[in-house]
């Protein structure tokens, strides 16, 4: 396995953004390739974007995800991005560099580059749903002319996004706002609602959450669930009865010391989004 953890090199002064010494990086994930006694697979792959409320990566939403979507034949990196004080919009160009990063070595790598999901949960969905959402937006638009690319070379095949922040109104995670905004918050905070960024050129989306979420409210999911109907974006939509936020896998390898991520049947995520990536990918 080619397992590796990559700087992502971005000058955030050239683009007009204040940064701290902090590095964002993408950690892969990716199969070995046995030339001689296979033939080539161009796996999936899945881009991650673990949770943590914009303070910090939940290590629980980050290897153990990758290894799993390994164990389903796909190909993953783990992007840890900035984090506060570093404020909207350099997450939403270090997801954007990591699918550029990702089509670049699709071919070494043996990934199909006409294959690549990005998945997020929390805040870290709302990274995911940034770039499925404002690839093509204005947002955008410094860092494709900075980098030399065109609006398609980034945009996701597909998104997985589990129990994620994705409005920033009335049933919004406000922390996670608070962190990503700062001093802009009041300004940028209605551009930053993915529930209203939703149209058509959205690519295709695997969702679930679970209804007793107590910090990230369903409605997160349903609203956005609700705005890809409305564009007529196809989705697959899964609510669970219980589980607590941050739940993971829901088994005891993503389970905390107090066992409240124990939520076995929450599992039942995995095998569906397999299904469902069988069919859609």
């Amino acid at each position: 396995m080619l397992h590796e953890v990559i700087n992502i090199d971005i000058d955030y002064e050239k683009l007009g953004i204040n940064h701290d010494d902090s590095k964002a990086t993408i950690t892969t994930y990716i199969k070995d390739i046995f030339p001689k006694d296979q033939l080539p697979f161009r796996r999936p792959l899945v881009i991650i974007c673990p949770g943590g409320g914009y303070h910090h990566h939940s290590p629980r939403e980050g290897e153990a995800m990758a290894i799993t979507m390994l164990n389903m034949g796909m190909n993953a990196v783990v992007l840890r991005y900035s984090l506060c004080p570093n404020e909207f919009p350099c997450q939403l160009y270090e997801i954007a560099y990591t699918m550029d990063y990702v089509r670049t070595h699709a071919g070494e790598w043996d990934v199909d580059p006409d294959k690549i999901i990005v998945a997020g949960f929390s805040a870290g969905g709302h990274v995911a749903a940034s770039l499925g959402t404002m690839y093509d937006q204005e947002e955008l638009k410094p860092f494709l002319s900075y980098a030399g690319l065109d609006s398609d070379r980034v945009k996701p095949d597909a998104m997985l996004l589990g129990y994620s922040v994705l409005t920033s109104g009335e049933h919004a995670h406000k922390a996670s706002f608070e962190r990503l905004l700062g001093d802009r918050h009041d300004e940028l905070l209605a551009s930053v609602n993915l529930v209203k960024r939703v149209n058509a050129g959205t690519p295709k989306t695997f969702l679930w959450h679970t209804f007793s979420d107590g910090s990230v409210p369903v409605e997160n999911t349903l609203l956005f669930a609700a705005a890809l109907r409305q564009n007529n974006v196809p989705f697959e939509l899964h609510i669970f009865p219980n589980g607590n936020h941050g739940i993971g896998l829901g088994t005891k390898e993503t389970d905390t010391i107090d066992g409240k991520h124990y939520q076995p049947e929450v599992n039942a995520w995995t095998g569906l989004f397999k299904t469902w990536a069988d069919i859609n990918m």
